[in-house]
């Protein structure tokens, strides 16, 4: 299928999705009846098989922003986002509805806007969820907390990366991992992988905000768990009148401005390749690096190493499979959103067909590992539900391999 056709099967499905309620959009996917839910307190004394579950997905399609008679092709690639999550999301549900379980999916456009999550609130459809998922912008997150602690009815964060703590919410499951989990799993690795005797670690810090948000855990878990000499600067240039030769160096860039971080590489491996004899450095950079462009050969020199909670192995045969399917059923590639959706619909579909009622008491059991990213959940009684599953990426053969 051509990017045209592509393009056209798109705009059909969001004029599907204007069809709906001019207050709240509800594409229906399933016509069955809602199953009746037990109040909160009745649930904790008998747990039981659902013979259909309910599912009410919230995204941000924006549908009133459009105007169908005259939206070019880019004008429809600004909704893009929760129409492939949606399509992806449908998909894993679809699967796990294989094994014999009935879904009621309800999609909910919340247009980026509270007031049409709370008029949710009244929406019978809406209050017979078994799950929510999203808002998927963290000031919807915020918004619908009452709602989920009121009527202790859990609800998925599926895209924001936010710190769990920012919502207030212990029925919260978050999917994406924060910036201090990144940290920790960087500051664990070379904690375990090199030798404090010769090494010395240094934070290039330009202190934004941003970048003393991947700092302060890096620096904290240093501070708390190991012996390495730690230094800090704001960039590299004033590390490189400090340092020692013979020592070998873990230099953590914490930035992901590309107008910093670019010449930032490039001095690292001038001082790596002095002629008259460089420095050991080894490099670990931002989470944000995975989205950006880099030159191949200066990271793969350093040995850079990222953190990641997703990668697609294109190799894969589960994953050629999914697109094949995408492509089949909606004519276009599936997004890196389509995999994000499939991977919480397939996870959260089997959860609910095997455990019922009792599923949420199963999350921190249940691991998976999927097509975009890994789930490995740990349990807070104040934060919700963690995914703690985290990969770290190489540049290595011009690609970047997991090495953890």
């Amino acid at each position: 299928m051509n990017l045209r056709n592509g393009y056209f099967i798109l705009v059909f499905f969001i004029l599907i999705l204007g069809a709906c309620s001019p207050k709240i959009r509800t594409p229906k996917t399933e016509t069955t009846k809602p199953v009746e839910k037990e109040k909160p307190a009745d649930k904790k004394k008998t747990a039981k098989k659902f013979t259909q579950a309910s599912i009410s997905l919230l995204a941000p399609f924006k549908l009133d922003e459009i105007n169908f008679k005259t939206a070019t092709k880019s004008d429809v690639e600004k909704y893009a986002m929760p129409i492939d999550f949606y399509q992806g999301f449908k998909l894993g549900i679809d699967s796990a509805a294989a094994s014999g379980l009935n879904f009621k999916l309800n999609v909910f456009d919340t247009q980026d806007d509270n007031a049409h999550i709370s008029a949710l609130y009244k929406n019978e459809r809406f209050k017979q969820s078994n799950l929510i998922v999203g808002p998927v912008f963290p000031d919807g997150q915020k918004f619908i907390a009452a709602y989920s602690k009121e009527n202790n009815i859990p609800v998925v964060s599926p895209l924001a990366a936010s710190n769990p703590s920012e919502f207030n919410n212990p029925n919260l499951i978050s999917i994406v991992n924060s910036i201090d989990l990144h940290a920790k799993k960087i500051a664990a690795y070379i904690t375990k992988s090199y030798s404090s005797a010769n090494t010395i670690v240094v934070l290039i810090n330009p202190k934004k905000s941003e970048d003393e948000a991947f700092a302060a855990p890096i620096r904290s878990y240093f501070k708390a768990n190991s012996k390495f000499v730690i230094q800090e600067y704001a960039s590299v240039y004033s590390l490189e009148t400090k340092m020692i030769s013979g020592k070998q160096y873990v230099v953590i860039v914490t930035s992901s401005d590309r107008s910093f971080v670019l010449p930032t590489i490039e001095k690292l491996n001038k001082l790596k390749n002095l002629p008259k004899g460089g420095y050991t450095i080894n490099l670990f950079g931002h989470p944000n690096w995975v989205k950006q462009n880099y030159p191949t050969e200066m990271v793969q020199a350093l040995n850079t190493i990222i953190s990641s909670s997703y990668k697609i192995d294109y190799k894969n045969s589960a994953v050629t499979s999914f697109i094949k399917r995408y492509r089949r059923q909606y004519g276009f590639e599936p997004g890196e959103y389509a995999f994000k959706g499939f991977d919480i619909g397939l996870y959260f579909g089997k959860l609910l067909d095997q455990y019922g009622e009792s599923y949420l008491e199963n999350v921190t059991k249940e691991k998976y590992k999927g097509l975009h990213n890994n789930f490995s959940f740990i349990h807070d009684e104040k934060l919700g539900y963690i995914n703690t599953s985290l990969m770290l990426l190489k540049y290595k053969n011009f690609a970047l391999n997991i090495v953890e």
